[in-house]
Formats: structure tokens, sequence, C-alpha cells
């Protein structure tokens, strides 16, 4: 009876200790293991490099950069480029390891392999947007297809809501597109003339005085706009919805570093120090997974993107 009895004990300690053991190893595959980076470098597409960068990004890329590594002197800077171009240089040079943009900017810099999608950024507190082309109510004007021999403002050449988005939903309307000097350049019958207003400001102005026949704007733009304003104009067309900002690491970045940038932003909305340091850039919510995954919007990007060039 002793023997059994000892039997049964040492089976039930053997029992605990196969779950504290299981449960310790558990436990350390979770935890991050020593990561030792001495640098993490986010880039900037910045037309004026001259112009400081923004004390909330430098606030953003340094705590990212502390999460990352597990060296305590690790180094988080932000490289600024003037153009896509030039910041996919930086990627290939290996002098930026991760950058956030607009989803036709993202498009240009990757397209090449320099660089490959990582997260959505919630930038302004949108996960996603879309392009809104509009009118006066007074102009007459139902469709998008009676454009022609008018005038459209766009935002400026790099806005992916203000410029790309609606320019291709034109396009698809087998619209012909022309860039005109200003707003008294002589627009053809068969052509839709367009010019570039700055801001979204702008924008709405210059079709509320009847200076343009249709303005492009997004529908966060848009949501911004007085009650007065919005029951003077009524929206002729929409497009598809995009992220509204997105990650992209360089093509060669390690994939322990990635792996852990990847975790680091996505639970930077979760932190308290984190979610406030998000809240003063750019009034991002969070990073969170690509929808449909890495490859799907990658083609997506290419499929929407790749006509830019017909006018």
């Amino acid at each position: 009876m002793k023997r059994k009895l000892h039997r049964i004990f040492f089976v039930y300690v053997g029992f605990w200790l196969c779950l504290g053991l299981n449960a310790t190893g558990n436990a350390a595959e979770k935890a991050p293991q020593p990561l030792n980076v001495k640098s993490l470098t986010m880039g900037l597409v910045f037309q004026n490099p001259s112009e400081p960068v923004p004390e909330p990004l430098r606030e953003f890329v340094n705590y990212v950069a502390r999460k990352v590594s597990s060296t305590p002197a690790i180094a988080g800077t932000v490289v600024v480029a003037p153009t896509a171009s030039q910041l996919v240089k930086l990627l290939e040079e290996k002098r930026v390891d991760f950058y956030m943009e607009s989803p036709h900017a993202t498009y240009l810099i990757n397209r090449l392999g320099s660089a490959t999608l990582l997260l959505r950024r919630w930038k302004g507190g949108m996960g996603e947007y879309r392009s809104l082309i509009f009118t006066n109510k007074e102009s007459g004007i139902s469709r998008v297809e009676e454009l022609r021999g008018k005038m459209i403002a766009f935002e400026d050449a790099g806005s992916t809501s203000g410029y790309f988005m609606p320019k291709l939903l034109l396009l698809n309307k087998r619209l012909m597109l022309t860039e005109k000097p200003g707003l008294d350049a002589k627009v053809a019958t068969k052509e839709v003339g367009y010019i570039f207003a700055g801001t979204d400001k702008n924008i709405l102005n210059f079709v509320l005085a009847k200076k343009v026949a249709a303005g492009a704007f997004s529908n966060d733009d848009y949501a911004s706009v007085g009650e007065k304003e919005k029951s003077a104009i009524s929206i002729l067309a929409e497009s598809a919805s995009l992220p509204r900002h997105l990650v992209s690491i360089r093509k060669d970045l390690p994939a322990p570093v990635a792996k852990r940038l990847k975790e680091v932003l996505l639970a930077m909305h979760e932190d308290a120090e984190g979610r406030a340091i998000l809240q003063r850039t750019d009034n991002t919510t969070k990073f969170d997974l690509l929808p449909g995954g890495e490859e799907s919007m990658r083609q997506k990007l290419v499929e929407l993107f790749r006509f830019r060039g017909k006018k």
C-alpha cells in the first residue's frame, strides 16, 4: 500500500513539474529575445528638406527604436528625402530601414522592389479613405462625363486622394485630361482641363465661386466642410477605398528586426506613452495588419496605379 502511495505521489509531483516546465518554456517563447540593434532609421519624403523635421516624428522614431532594440543607447533617426526616387536610393543604400507614406507614394517607392509593405497606419483617425469628385449644385452638372470642355481642380501632384485617385476615376470613364497653366486657360471641347489648387480649402472655394466646374478631395476633407458649404455642392462620383497610410520596410531589413518592428508598431496604441506619441503624430490611432495581406495589397496598388502616366 505504501509503495502504491509513493508511486501516486511521484506521478502527481511529476505532472505538476511538467506543467511548470511547459509554462516556463511557453513564457520564454513569448518573451522578446535580446536584439542588438544599434540604430533604426525612418525615411521621410519632404519636399523642402531645409525645414526641420516635426518633433512628433522624432519622438515617434525614438520610441520605436527604443522598443525594438535591447541596446540601451540605440539611436532613432529620421532621414529626409526631397522626392520618392531619392528615398528609393536611401533604401537601396541601407540608410533607411522603414518609412510611412500614402498609397500612391508607396507604390512609386516599392514598385522596383526596394521595399515591401508591412502594416497599415490609421492616420488622422482613419484606416481607409476615398476620393470624391464634386461640383456646385448650380452648375447643372450631374455626371462626370459632362466635365468635357470644362476645368477641374485637384490638390497637388503628390496627393493620392486629391489627384491620382480622382484622375484615375476620370480616365476610367474614358475622359482625356490635360493640365492647364491657370484658371483662365482654354479647354478644348473633347478634354477635361485641370489645375492644382494647393489645398482642399482652395478647391472648395474655387467650386463654390464657379471658377472651376468641379473639384476633388477625400471623404475626410468633405467631413470637415461646414453644413452651409455642403448644401451648396453635390457629389458626382467617388473612388474605391484605399488605406489611409502604409508602413514599408527596406527589402533586406534583417528578419528579426522586421518582426520586432512589426510587433512594436502593432502594440504601440496599447501603451500609454505610445498612444500619446501616436496622437501627436498626425492623430495616428494605431497600426494594424494589411487588409488581405501583403501580396494582396501590393497587387491592389499595382493594378490601381500602373496606368498613372496616361493623359
